[in-house]
């Protein structure tokens, strides 16, 4: 799938597909956390259905407005226990498959917000 909207940063989606991601000019295969202005590599996102509060530390000090999760290539629900760490820490979440989660990190950040996206782009 490809993104053709204008680049407002560096860190607009440009292209996602099984494997890999292209942001700016950067292609990368692996899972990542996008922030407007930062990509952060080497989290713990290799499998999302045991994803843990503790596995999104690094991300949940860094200041968003909304958590996007990118659940791979289909949907699919996180485990109950991070959906209520979430909550009980005030973090709204979104959860969808990732190219979705994609399209809307870059409405959002077109609009002037500050989301967060886990994208898993490589499940397992």
């Amino acid at each position: 799938m490809n993104f053709t909207r204008e680049d407002l940063t560096a860190n607009t989606v440009r292209q996602v597909e099984p494997g890999s991601i292209r942001i700016g000019d950067q292609l990368i295969t692996e899972n990542i956390v996008l922030m407007p202005d930062a990509v952060l590599r080497g989290l713990h996102l290799h499998n999302f259905d045991k994803l843990s509060v503790q596995d999104l530390e690094p991300v949940l000090e860094a200041e968003t407005e909304m958590l996007i999760l990118g659940a791979g290539w289909c949907s699919k629900l996180p485990p109950r226990e991070l959906v209520f760490a979430l909550a009980r820490r005030g973090i709204a979440v979104e959860i969808m498959d990732t190219p979705a989660a994609c399209r809307t990190f870059n409405i959002l950040i077109s609009e002037g917000r500050r989301p967060t996206a886990i994208l898993i782009i490589i499940e397992g």
